[in-house]
């Protein structure tokens, strides 16, 4: 029987829930790559909703070209941002979001809202985790071998 959680679908069986990788699943992986968030707010923010590519790298902190180029050849393809060419010389192109890129804002400010409000306690998880991984590898490492 199938069910719903969240939004995504899952079988319920005799051995419990199961769920399959659908293909929703590329676009969860494209909006939490690295540097999506960043170009799609940079475009959102940008005057008149359209920048070049020097002016995305050089508001991105830490992108290198290659990753913006990668980035956004992504995001056109998925048909969330458009690619203008203009052929002048030396030739021009700007980027801007499309009506569908501009629709995923609000949902990408919930999600970035959660994790503004939960980085701390992220953290504070991580520290305690990775601690205890730590006296995991000493106690094994100190334990006697038989």
């Amino acid at each position: 029987m199938e069910r719903l959680i969240h939004g995504r679908p899952y079988a319920e069986t005799e051995h419990g829930p199961v769920f399959r990788p659908c293909a929703p699943h590329s676009v969860l992986a494209r909006l939490g790559d690295k540097w999506t968030i960043l170009v799609m707010s940079h475009l959102a923010v940008a005057s008149g909703h359209r920048l070049r590519f020097s002016e995305l790298k050089k508001g991105i902190e830490g992108i290198t070209q290659r990753m913006l180029t990668v980035t956004l050849r992504n995001l056109e393809r998925d048909g969330l941002l458009l690619r203008h060419y203009f052929p002048e010389v030396p030739p021009r192109v700007e980027y801007e979001l499309t009506e569908m890129g501009a629709s995923m804002l609000p949902a990408l400010e919930g999600f970035t809202t959660w994790i503004r409000e939960n980085w701390p306690r992220i953290e504070a998880c991580r520290r305690v985790h990775d601690e205890g991984q730590d006296r995991t590898v000493v106690r094994k490492a100190r334990s006697p071998r038989a």
